[in-house]
Formats: structure tokens, C-alpha cells, sequence
């Protein structure tokens, strides 16, 4: 069994850590949910940018000074890069739009009251652009900026999937020394019987040398990990303290953002540097007056072994001669607790469209009219998919019958698709605000609805409104891995 380390950053560069700079965008920002979604986020002093099609509409309803990009997921080329620039968690509140037949007042207050009260139809876009191929090109837009649960693989190689780098010695030959190394790949090294890379060689002090080191080429664009904490390298260790250096310039000579890792002799291990532990160094002195390091610039990285730690200080663990270290991976991780980066509201009854044996006239309408209204189910349950196979951190919420009244009311959190019910879009949204900073809501799919039957109206005393909710009371109730689609798929 490996072992993990975990380096604490020093106390004095700690001030680069990401913080409430990180920007939410809300898809879908001025449907019901939507739109109430943007004003918990404003209320709580939380970045906010909506993707919106309509500006004009946008405008008038989420006022002047909203941080605004126009594009429409079912066209997959309206959603520019530059638009995510900064994003780092989405609400998507996006949804095909269904209307009545015979039309709807300006307001929409037929499509308020929920198609139990109107003859329903699609309007616009058809549910397989919306649900399906628009979730395809939103996750597409947005998975660089938000990151990915697993990291991204920065060089290495793990099971089928290998990235090398050019990597190149750089020893103290260049100060005269004598000390030599390379970095090379063993292709049965690995703790598998698989590839590894090696950097290995001999160190020497003769001639006032010291130091050996691999650095890679600059590479052809910069690697952007401003998704992640840090970076988390997969070596078999020697005994010895090591440094990794990344730059964020394609100079040569330049400040080198620097962590040291001690390892562990003979043995597989996984050693993680958060970035926020990372020291400006160049020629082994710190840079007190360094720019902050910015993890969506990354050029270049090297690996040292050397006599020399910082600013005059020996390396503990530094005797000369020949040295070895195996790395099969590094990669990018977020740190624990991992909480959602993607929160999508789908719908109750997604699973039940093909569910056996079900008595369709006990199920809301959609379920019914499921066919009649373009698979609207159906797609809604392939978009949700499409999530939770993509990687990034999730919360799929699944709410009952949507109402414009007010949040507050009892809720029961439920997993497997099967009950029917009312609640509020108030609450929906302040329940897809509180999944954003959950760890307990991660990787979790739920269906839910306030405890009040259809039958009764919920209202909301002014002078004595409901106290808030801990949603986490609820979240901590939830499973992984329960969809629905367990009824759906034969048992192999």
C-alpha cells in the first residue's frame, strides 16, 4: 500500500490562496429558478456571471450592472472561452420550456401554475437540443475552469492513458561542477509493471557543485490549473528531500515557484504540494517582492535534487553519489473536501417514462405526456448522465412540481425517483446555493418536495418568517450512486 503525504504550506505564502474572487455562473439566469438563483448569490455577496440568450430581457430583469455574457448552449459556437474566464462553480437552471397550447399571458402565469392546469407543448428549442446536446457543449465550455474530481494528468502515465514531456538535464555543470543526470523512461518501472519515468544520475560537490536537475521543455501553451489546489506527484522514493520548481514565464533565467518533498526509501507514495505552499526562489534565495504565483500560467517544470535547500540553508537529506526516483504521475488535485462545482436542476420522474409496472394516472404530467412532449424525460435523464460520467464535482437536484410560493415549508430529500409532490423555486434555489459549498451534497442525485399537499396553499408570515434551513441536515442523509435507473437495468 502507498503512502500519502500531505506538505504544510509555509506560513508566509500562504497568501495566494483562491478566494471569494472565484466566480458562479448561473445558465439559465432569468427562468424562475434562475433568476432567483442570481439574487441568493448577490444577497450574499457571492460572484456571479449569468449566460443568458436574451440581453435585453436580461437586463430588465437582473438590472444593469449584472456581469453578463450572451450565448445559447444548443449552439455550441456562441460559448466562447473568455466567457469562463474565472468561472469556478456553475448552477445550470437551463431547461427546454414548456408552455400551454393555447398560449400563455406575458408574465407566463399559466406556466406559474404548473402544467396540471393547461394543455402542454414544447416551445422552442426541442428537449434533445436543450437537455441533451445543450449539456454536452455546456460541460465542453466549462470543465477546464471548474476542474475535474480526479485532477488532470500534468505528465505520467496511469493505466491506458499516458502525457509525456520533454524533459532535459540541467546539472551543475553549467556553475563547473561534475554531477550528472537524466530523466528517462523505464517501461516495467512503474508500481504496476508498467511505464514510469526516472530521473536519476550522480551527484557530486567536487568543484563547488551541488546540484542535479531535469527540466522540461516550455510548453506549447500554459497549463492552466487554476481549477485546482496543487499538484500531487506519484514516486517511489529514496530517502532523500527533492524539489519540484514550476515557472510561469518562458524565460529562461527566471523566479522558480518552488515546494521540497521529502520521500520515503523504497517506497510507492503519493506526495501532494498545494500551491499555496509554493516559494518564489531564484538562485536558491527567496524573492520576497515575487508576483503571487498564478496556477493558469504554468510554462515549465523541473525536478532538483541538490546540497542546497533556500537562502543558505543545507538539504538534511543530501549525500553524494548516485541517486534515483522513479515518478509515474503528476497530476492536479482539489483538495478535500471535495464540494460540488456543478449543480444542474433536472426533474423529478426522469427514470419513470420506462419504468414497468407503474400506474401512469398517479404520475405528474410530464411523465404521462413524456412521448407527446419530445421525450422530455428522457433527455432530461441523458443529460444528467452526461454529469455525472464527466468528471467534474456534481449536485443533481430533482425537484417535484414547481410553485411561486414561497420557501420555507418542511422538505423531504428523497434518492431513487419515485415520489410526487410540490415545492417552491425559491427553495429549489436556495437549495442549489447551499449545494455549491456541501461537501455532503457531492456525487449525490435527489429528488425533493415540501411536506405540503398540492391541495394546500403555503404561506409565509412576514413579521414571523420560517427560520433558515441547514440544508446540510439534509445532504447528509444522501447516497452515492442512487439514480432511479437501478429499476431500469437488468441485474447482470
Amino acid at each position: 500500500m502507498g503512502l500519502h503525504l500531505l506538505l504544510s504550506p509555509a506560513p508566509e505564502y500562504s497568501k495566494n490562496k483562491m478566494g471569494n474572487s472565484d466566480i458562479v455562473l448561473v445558465a439559465g439566469a432569468t427562468g424562475g429558478v434562475g433568476r432567483r438563483v442570481v439574487d441568493i448569490l448577490r444577497m450574499k455577496g457571492i460572484p456571479v456571471r449569468v449566460l443568458v440568450r436574451n440581453e435585453e430581457k436580461a437586463r430588465r430583469m437582473l438590472g444593469p450592472d449584472i456581469d453578463m455574457v450572451i450565448g445559447d448552449i444548443t449552439k455550441e459556437g456562441t460559448l466562447k472561452p473568455e466567457y469562463f474566464k474565472g468561472v469556478k462553480k456553475v448552477i445550470n437552471a437551463v431547461s427546454v420550456i414548456v408552455g400551454p397550447k393555447e398560449g400563455d399571458t406575458p408574465d407566463r402565469a399559466k406556466y406559474s401554475q404548473g402544467i396540471k392546469f393547461f394543455e402542454p407543448e414544447i416551445k422552442g428549442d426541442s428537449p434533445e437540443m436543450v437537455e441533451y446536446n445543450g449539456m454536452k457543449s455546456l460541460i465542453n465550455a466549462v470543465k477546464g475552469s471548474v476542474g475535474l474530481q480526479n485532477g488532470k494528468l500534468v505528465y505520467g502515465f496511469e493505466g491506458n492513458v499516458s502525457r509525456t514531456l520533454d524533459w532535459g538535464a540541467l546539472d551543475d555543470v553549467v556553475m563547473g561542477g561534475v554531477s550528472e543526470s537524466t530523466f528517462q523512461i523505464d517501461p516495467n518501472g512503474s508500481e504496476n509493471g508498467g511505464p514510469t519515468g526516472v530521473f536519476k544520475g550522480v551527484v557530486s560537490t567536487a568543484n563547488n557543485g551541488g546540484f542535479t536537475s531535469a527540466r522540461t521543455r516550455n510548453f506549447p501553451l500554459p497549463e492552466d490549473l487554476s481549477a485546482y489546489d496543487g499538484l500531487e506527484l506519484r514516486l517511489k522514493g529514496d530517502g532523500r528531500r527533492y524539489k519540484l520548481i514550476i515557472r510561469t514565464s518562458p524565460d529562461w533565467d527566471t523566479v522558480g515557484y518552488t515546494g521540497s518533498f521529502d520521500t520515503i526509501e523504497g517506497q510507492w507514495q503519493s506526495v501532494r504540494l498545494p500551491f499555496s505552499s509554493l516559494r518564489p526562489i531564484f538562485r536558491a534565495r527567496t524573492v520576497s517582492d515575487a508576483a503571487p504565483f498564478n496556477p493558469s500560467k504554468i510554462i515549465s517544470l523541473q525536478l532538483m535534487f541538490s546540497k542546497f535547500e533556500y537562502d543558505g540553508k543545507l538539504n538534511p537529506t543530501f549525500v553524494e553519489g548516485a541517486f534515483q526516483l522513479p515518478l509515474s504521475s503528476i497530476r492536479s488535485y482539489i483538495k478535500d473536501p471535495i464540494t460540488p462545482r456543478f449543480v444542474h436542476v433536472s426533474s423529478a420522474g426522469v427514470t419513470r417514462p420506462d419504468r414497468p409496472g407503474l400506474d401512469l394516472s398517479r404520475q405528474p404530467p410530464a411523465v404521462r405526456l413524456n412521448k407527446e412532449l419530445g421525450f422530455i424525460l428522457t433527455f432530461k435523464l441523458k443529460g444528467e448522465d452526461l454529469i455525472r460520467e464527466s468528471g467534474i464535482p456534481y449536485t443533481i437536484v430533482r425537484p417535484c412540481a414547481l410553485t411561486e410560493e414561497p420557501a420555507g415549508a418542511d422538505l423531504i430529500f428523497e434518492q431513487g425517483d419515485n415520489i410526487t409532490g410540490k415545492i417552491s423555486r425559491e427553495e429549489v434555489a436556495l437549495i442549489c446555493v447551499a449545494a455549491l459549498e456541501s461537501p455532503y451534497g457531492s456525487g449525490k442525485t435527489f429528488e425533493v418536495k415540501s411536506v405540503i399537499p398540492f391541495s394546500e396553499p403555503f404561506t409565509v408570515d412576514p413579521e414571523n418568517p420560517p427560520p433558515e434551513k441547514d440544508y446540510n441536515v439534509y445532504f447528509k442523509t444522501l447516497k452515492d450512486g442512487i439514480t432511479g435507473k437501478e429499476i431500469l437495468e437488468p441485474v447482470s
